[in-house]
């Protein structure tokens, strides 16, 4: 389990060509404090990646030289180089934490903050279709803004104007009004007087009225089924005016008014949404022209009973992973690790699923078995190691053809000392997260003689990987803060997106995406059985309000859905947050999201048909089991680590509990 820390960019002065580096001393000691850490560079300027050497001393409350040695730190890692000695390079402009810290006696902590000022705007590229408009009518500007750095700035880092008013004029939402026929050009302006243009021409509007029509695949429309509203604005002889803008919107009249949030969620391309029943009016709008249609929106009622099937309480250490799977006897087994304890592995016999009972236990050492996965014919296990007391971490891989029996087949560390966290079994090979920088590719065809065949690694600045997931040859990772990155391993012709030829020892990059907050934690593909469409479900961690290891806990974080048509075209259509909890681990079968949501418990989850906006909101949660036991670890809590959906039941490991299995029932009426 990755801590992520965030440290909050705040938003600075820009001026041309340099990087100016402010240290403002922001103190918080250890113990009281009778001494504190000077730093001796005030204020110094640098360019883009140049490097300077920080320099300290630690003196007391009358400003005395102290004999005592100063380190510093940062965990913005990929905004900020610096090393223990204090060489620091400035990788990303925005302002960033670092922290120096006494080797001494006594020792103490002060918090800084290294400011860097965003270079110049270089390029604004005007991304509309065309750059002829018609009179009376209002639109969104689309422009795209880079710096000198290449990096893509907000539109809001600029200034619009128009040369002409009374052509045509921007408001105070960037918006563009086109008031009557003539010429003028649009402007972008930046902070270091720079500007932009682009010729307009504005034309005598022909519009006369807007068709409208409104497509669903079924007759009944549910909270959370997408709509699409088509409007076909119509000039006096009834012939299409293509180019002609339309905006669309929506009122909302729910059937109730108990002061809920967004009732739905409509985008400029026609598609709508909504969360709560009620029937809404959708509005298409183009200049003065506008029409309308009023459809019923139904609730979705996937509600489902949850029953308790049976479930296996670990009462004196954390659980971690799990996984199940038919045995070679056909019998059903799990495996479950552990958390900061012993370095243990336990096999569990779930044959009869009300009767869940440990078999074998497997202690290799380690504090943490954090991950354990189980090949494809249920012959070799594979779980990680952190913790090693001899720092030789690595994987351990178990033979559990009898899982009572469960035998240690060989331990395999080379190049994997920093430990590993998580791993995949594909095709004979092993893809291990190695010291969360990369994952490491294990032929394991010999499992008594394993192998390194190859490595995948980023190359971005402090980057950072937490899990990696395998499917038809292409894999998924998690990277944090670099997001989800798409790899051929070796993709074959089943597989649902093109590959590239990549292979084990050529591990070749597909595509990514990135979102903001940076706590990509995991990754799940998928195709959806109703729309055909290809997503990849990327999860966050996050544990705003610290971890504590002995008592409950809160966690932060949704399930984002990325649509790929194309590696090159990612595309986040919808999230799943529940509020009050964070995500972790999940599984995505038929059409049912299967989520672990720490102390939200286990979130099942209908991801049917078009996806578009906030899923909870739309109700589409089938069900929601909070797993406890007085007996437990942690007694009557709840932190839901991992689910799997297997014959029929849904399987789940909990860190404070253990295993459980449960089973979905009848609609809820």
């Amino acid at each position: 389990m990755n801590l992520l820390d965030v440290i909050k960019i705040k938003q600075v002065p820009k001026h041309i060509g340099l990087l100016a580096i402010l240290f403002i001393g922001a103190s918080t000691a250890l113990f009281a404090q009778e001494k504190n850490i000077k730093l001796l560079n005030e204020r110094l300027e640098l360019r883009v990646n140049e490097q300077m050497q920080l320099q300290a001393q630690v003196v007391d409350e009358n400003g005395e030289v102290l004999p005592d040695t100063v380190v510093f730190f940062s965990r913005a890692r990929r905004s900020l180089a610096i090393s223990r000695e204090g060489e620091v390079k400035a990788l990303k402009p925005g302002t960033h934490a670092f922290f120096a810290t006494t080797l001494g006696e006594n020792r103490i902590r002060e918090n800084f903050e290294l400011q860097v000022l965003y270079p110049p705007i270089t390029s604004i590229e005007w991304t509309q279709k065309n750059n002829s408009f018609y009179a009376g009518t209002k639109l969104d500007i689309n422009f795209s803004v880079e710096d000198s750095l290449g990096t893509t700035r907000s539109i809001g880092d600029v200034r619009l104007a128009s040369t002409n008013p009374e052509i045509m004029s921007v408001n105070d939402f960037g918006q563009l009004i086109v008031h009557r026929a003539g010429k003028a050009s649009l402007q972008a302006i930046t902070d270091e007087q720079m500007i932009f243009d682009w010729a307009i021409e504005v034309k005598n509007n022909p519009a006369n009225s807007i068709e409208l029509d409104l497509t669903h695949s079924t007759a009944t429309i549910r909270t959370g089924d997408v709509v699409q509203l088509q409007a076909i604005v119509l000039d006096n002889g009834n012939n299409e005016v293509k180019d002609a803008p339309v905006q669309f919107s929506y009122i909302a009249y729910p059937d109730d008014q108990l002061g809920q949030g967004s009732s739905a969620q409509i985008a400029q391309d026609g598609r709508f949404v909504a969360n709560d029943p009620g029937h809404y009016t959708l509005v298409a709008r183009s200049g003065n022209l506008i029409n309308e249609r009023t459809i019923r929106v139904d609730a979705r009622k996937v509600r489902r009973n949850l029953e308790v099937v049976g479930k296996g309480i670990v009462p004196d250490v954390k659980t971690s992973d799990l996984w199940v799977w038919e045995g070679v006897d056909g019998r059903d087994y799990a495996i479950t690790g552990t958390w900061g304890a012993r370095g243990e592995a336990f096999l569990w016999d779930v044959t009869d699923p009300s009767n869940i009972h440990t078999i074998d236990t497997v202690q290799v050492d380690a504090r943490t078995v954090n991950d354990v996965k189980v090949s494809e014919d249920g012959t070799i296990a594979v779980i990680t190691r952190e913790g090693a007391s001899n720092r030789k971490n690595g994987i351990i891989i178990l033979d559990v053809t009898n899982p009572a029996e469960t035998k240690i087949l060989s331990e395999y560390t080379d190049g994997l000392t920093g430990g590993v966290h998580n791993t995949f079994i594909y095709e004979n090979h092993v893809y291990a997260v190695n010291n969360g920088r990369k994952y490491d590719i294990i032929n394991i065809e010999d499992p008594t003689n394993p192998y390194t065949v190859g490595v995948f690694e980023l190359d971005t600045p402090g980057h950072s990987i937490h899990d990696v997931w395998i499917e038809d040859g292409i894999a998924y990772s998690s990277n944090w803060s670099d997001g989800v990155v798409v790899v051929d391993v070796g993709s074959n012709s089943s597989a649902d997106m093109p590959g590239a030829g990549g292979s084990p020892q050529n591990p070749t990059q597909l595509g990514s995406y990135t979102y903001p907050s940076g706590w990509n934690h995991a990754a799940f593909p998928f195709k959806s059985e109703s729309t055909g469409k290809f997503f990849v479900a990327a999860g966050d961690e996050a544990f705003p309000y610290g971890l504590d290891t002995q008592g409950p806990n809160r966690a932060a974080g949704w399930i984002h859905f990325i649509e790929f048509d194309g590696w090159e075209s990612p595309d986040e259509v919808a999230r799943y947050q529940v509020p009050e909890a964070g995500s972790h681990n999940y599984w995505i079968e038929d059409d049912v999201m299967y989520a672990a949501f720490y102390n939200g418990g286990l979130r099942v989850v209908d991801v049917s048909g078009e996806l578009m906006g906030d899923l909870y909101e739309q109700g589409r949660e089938i069900a929601l089991f909070l797993p406890s036991d007085p007996k437990a670890a942690i007694p009557n809590s709840t932190f839901t680590w991992g689910p799997q959906p297997y014959k029929g039941l849904i399987y789940l490991s909990d860190w404070n509990s253990g295993i459980w299995a449960v089973k979905l029932g009848d609609l809820q009426e």
